[in-house]
């Protein structure tokens, strides 16, 4: 620090010799210019700046003022005659002015020497002081300060070479000491170097001496005695809050020496071992693997049931330190019991920075997918959920951080509605970061699991998330989740009716659907296709969605996705560099696309006006052309939607002129039940108009079609039948994804055989009333089968179901968005745009997590 010294004015002489400019009585103003202007250290007094302004004076006539008989201010004339009036307003006559001058002066060298070296004045000298306002410091009481400092500075020069020279030469002698083989010999010189490295000076002497610490690290291994192991540690403690020291100790192999006393029961010991282990894995390059080598690991986990909050912060951060990036270090952790530990310090406490960096180990954890469940386990989602209103930032984001990353596994787990109602509440919050992460968090912990979905619309979740995307804009790190969790939340539970209109009522279809276009991305443009075929489901939402633009946006993702499908199976038949699995975008297959367009535009063709434009956008050529496919559900969806086109009497003339016929007659005889249906529905409502001799053996063909003995479908036994076919007689309430059931081969598993009894069904409500007249049920009874409830319900259209991607088996490639940004290592953002990644090929391959504490 500087400090700049004004110049103190000297008092005038009365014998009229002058020694500083200062001192010169100034007998008008022309003469004070010149003698400023000849003064070195003032630049510009101010009159020079001003020669050229032309501001006027207060009265505006300067000219005429008559100046003559007073004095000058700064003239000796005008200096006595303020001092004498200040002095007379305070009683003072003359003769007692000229004496305290005249004291004053004698006596200026004692209060120079009082402020700034007050031990050299002699004890009883009364010093008189000058300052007459407390608040305003006379000019040598401003200069004591620094002058205190500087002396302050010289004293510790001139110990701290008087220790470096000490510690030079007792160096070589302590080496000695410390190598002795006398235990107490090598106490006492443990206690010299400890006392040593207390001193900076002397703590470089010693740290500059590599033999001096090995010397400590050897008798620190050989040391039996307490006190000799705690000064000798106390020692290194000190030496590695610098860079140099922490080298010195490295290379000396004093980390082995440091885990060994992690196992110590003397407090103290621990302290300077953790530390000063901690200090390594911070700043020295190798500690990470001698500590691991060394078995640092097992003993920090089992140092974790210590109740001291500030030592638990320090082997926390260790543990975070040793397991970011480092598989083997996260599963040593696992072996030891960590997840169990960690997440009761979770519970337990209340230190800000103990639960920050417990969180931290936990986010780096929770990336592993065999510490995962056993976070989930042990309760760790709900130790988590208790800190999300902490008023720590770096906590809560932590906390949100793992949660997200567990959230996965976490679905099945019961008693989180404390948990979901603080996630609805974080989705207002203004941190980019922190509604990103509740959004994901939801959209995990609302797929499969009916609980969580119905909690989540109670406490608000639907408005909250409708308000999340609008506000969200083009940030798809937000958008994305929302509209996943909106789409687990608008199906498959009791409420998903009222979640349906909750959207429409928010004004929320406008935004949705206007995800759509660019600049969406191919994840989210999916995402957006499942939710808005959820929302169609409710008749009410159907005017809004044909209002805000669907159909048509639907039917051009459509047609882009069907050319690129079309594109790679031409380049994969010429032998092109296309890939067999699939055409794919920024990670989404089009085969999905395709599937999910055409699910939509299935459940909105339930609407006359909206059969009405689709027909007119001439899309369905590519409809028949989907019969064709070897992917089951896409032929299923295809024929769904079909079969409600053939509602009315213009959409079955088109289809039988676009060449459905053959296709459909031949999906009479497939395996999976609702396909098959599906075609029936639509041959029979394109035969109305034929003549009657081909109704009847339509009838025939689909009687033997469907309810065939020998390897039928389901062997000409009703009772055999999947739900969803019972529900074809009879349909029951409610209903299930048809799209990603137990059930037969999807986009994502095409080419497999299907299985042959199927756990689940498909359509909740098939086309009753379009084949009652075939008398299926009849044929049935002629053959011996169960018996069927007549009619049922269904009318024109058909339930299909609800897409939802989120909740497929796990390693299906669409049972989760893909990882977000911050979940992947540097360098695994985004996809190889020239190499697509390949799907999974069984059901047990779960999706790819990463460290994301960075």
């Amino acid at each position: 620090m500087s400090y700049q010294i004004s110049q103190q004015a000297r008092p005038m002489s009365q014998s009229g010799s002058y020694q500083h400019p200062g001192d010169m009585p100034l007998a008008n103003p022309k003469e004070q210019v010149a003698m400023w202007q000849q003064s070195p250290y003032m630049a510009d007094s101010g009159i020079h700046s001003a020669t050229t302004t032309q501001a006027p004076s207060l009265s505006g006539k300067e000219e005429d003022m008559d100046t003559s008989g007073v004095p000058t201010p700064g003239t000796q004339e005008w200096l006595d005659g303020q001092q004498g009036n200040g002095f007379a307003q305070a009683g003072f006559t003359s003769d007692q002015v000229d004496e305290m001058n005249q004291q004053l002066t004698q006596t200026r060298s004692q209060r120079v020497r009082a402020a700034m070296f007050p031990e050299t004045l002699d004890e009883g000298l009364e010093i008189p002081s000058t300052q007459y306002d407390p608040a305003q410091p006379t000019a040598v009481q401003r200069l004591a300060e620094p002058s205190q400092m500087l002396k302050h500075a010289v004293v510790n020069l001139i110990n701290y070479q008087d220790d470096a020279d000490l510690a030079t030469r007792a160096v070589p002698e302590l080496i000695k000491l410390l190598n002795d083989e006398d235990q107490v010999v090598v106490s006492q010189a443990a206690m010299m170097v400890h006392r040593l490295s207390k001193k900076e000076a002397s703590r470089h002497a010693i740290m500059n001496s590599q033999q001096m610490v090995a010397a400590l690290v050897r008798a620190l291994n050989n040391s039996s005695d307490l006190e000799t192991t705690r000064v000798t540690v106390g020692a290194l403690h000190n030496l590695s809050h610098h860079r140099q020291g922490l080298l010195a100790i490295f290379k000396s192999g004093g980390i082995p020496a440091l885990v060994k006393l992690l196992s110590s029961p003397v407090e103290s010991v621990l302290f300077y071992a953790i530390t000063t282990l901690h200090s390594l894995l911070l700043h020295q390059e190798g500690s990470k693997t001698a500590v691991r080598m060394a078995g640092g690991l097992q003993k920090m986990v089992a140092l974790l049931q210590r109740n001291n909050v500030k030592f638990l912060a320090i082997v926390t951060d260790c543990l975070q330190i040793l397991a970011y990036g480092n598989q083997e270090s996260k599963l040593i952790i696992l072996a030891s019991q960590g997840p169990q530990e960690l997440v009761r310090i979770m519970r337990s406490y209340t230190y800000e920075k103990l639960l920050w960096t417990t969180s931290r180990v936990l986010k780096v954890l929770s990336v592993c997918s065999s510490n995962k469940p056993a976070l989930v386990e042990a309760g760790g989602m709900q130790a988590l959920a208790m800190h999300l209103n902490h008023q720590s930032h770096r906590l809560l984001q932590n906390c949100l951080w793992t949660l997200r990353n567990l959230s996965d596994a976490g679905t099945k787990v019961d008693n989180l509605d404390n948990l979901l109602q603080s996630l609805v509440q974080l989705l207002r919050s203004n941190d980019i970061n922190v509604v990103t992460c509740a959004a994901g968090i939801l959209s995990n912990l609302t797929c499969n699991n009916q609980r969580n979905k119905i909690t989540v619309c109670q406490v608000g979740g639907i408005e909250a998330l409708v308000s999340t995307i609008y506000n969200a804009g083009e940030r798809e790190e937000i958008t994305e989740p929302a509209v996943c969790a909106l789409r687990h939340l608008t199906a498959r539970h009791p409420e998903s009716d009222v979640g349906q209109n909750t959207v429409r009522l928010k004004n929320g279809l406008p935004v949705i659907v206007n995800l759509l276009h660019p600049p969406s991305r191919w994840p989210l443009v999916k995402a957006v296709i499942g939710l808005i075929r959820n929302l169609a489901l409710c008749p009410a939402n159907h005017a809004p969605l044909r209002e805000a633009g669907a159909i048509p946006r639907l039917v051009q993702l459509l047609i882009r996705a069907f050319q690129d499908t079309q594109r790679q199976r031409g380049s994969v038949a010429s032998g092109g560099s296309g890939s067999a699995s699939g055409a794919y975008a920024d990670g989404v297959r089009m085969e999905e696309i395709v599937e999910g367009t055409v699910g939509a535009l299935h459940i909105l063709a339930r609407e006359s006006h909206n059969r009405a434009i689709i027909r007119s956008l001439n899309v369905i050529p590519i409809f028949v052309q989907l019969l064709y496919n070897e992917i089951e559900n896409i032929e299923r969806v295809a024929a769904g939607v079909l079969c409600e086109l053939a509602a009315d009497k213009e959409g079955a003339e088109l289809i039988e002129q676009d060449g459905a016929t053959a296709p459909l007659t031949e999906l009479l005889h497939s395996r999976n039940e609702g396909v098959a249906t599906y075609a029936a529905a639509v041959l029979f409502r394109m035969s109305e108009d034929k003549p009657q001799d081909y109704k009847k053996r339509l009838s025939l063909e689909l009687t033997n079609s469907l309810l065939r003995e020998d390897g039928g479908v389901w062997g000409g036994d009703l009772s055999q039948m999947p739900p969803d076919m019972q529900e074809f007689m009879a349909p029951p309430e409610g209903g299930y994804d048809p799209m990603y059931g137990q059930g037969p081969p999807s986009v994502h598993s095409a080419g497999h055989p299907p299985p042959q009894n199927y756990s689940g069904g498909y359509d909740p409500h098939l086309p009753v009333e379009s084949l009652q007249s075939l008398d299926i049920a009849a044929a049935q009874q002629h053959r011996g089968g169960g018996g069927v409830v007549p009619g049922g319900g269904g009318g024109g259209g058909s339930n299909y179901g609800t897409l939802d991607p989120m909740e497929l088996p796990p390693g299906h490639p669409a049972a989760a968005p893909p990882p977000h940004p911050a979940d992947m290592a540097p360098g695994q953002q985004g996809y190889d745009q020239q190499v697509p990644p390949q799907p999974p090929r069984d059901n047990n391959q779960m999706a790819a997590w990463y460290d994301t504490d960075l």
